[in-house]
């Protein structure tokens, strides 16, 4: 190669790197500006996941209080047949 052709070569990668630098730093330029606070997707999502804790306490309850009463259940009849 003669010193032309390693300029332009020089020239295209400067340009290139350039871009790339560039590019990324305009995406964390966006991600900082968006907030998840004001994202309404995220909000639904929060309230998704809020209806699901609630569904999932429920859950427990109505399993504890039956394995409760399946206990007392089992002690009546374990007392009967005393």
């Amino acid at each position: 190669m003669n010193g032309g052709q390693v300029m332009v070569v020089m020239i295209v990668l400067i340009v290139m790197i350039a871009g790339i630098v560039k590019s990324r730093h305009k995406s964390g330029r966006r991600a900082e500006g968006t907030s998840l606070m004001n994202d309404p997707e995220a909000a639904r999502l929060r309230d998704e996941v809020q209806q699901m804790k609630e569904r999932i306490q429920v859950l427990e309850r109505v399993i504890t209080d039956n394995h409760k009463s399946v206990d007392l259940d089992r002690e009546i009849e374990r007392l009967r047949d005393r």
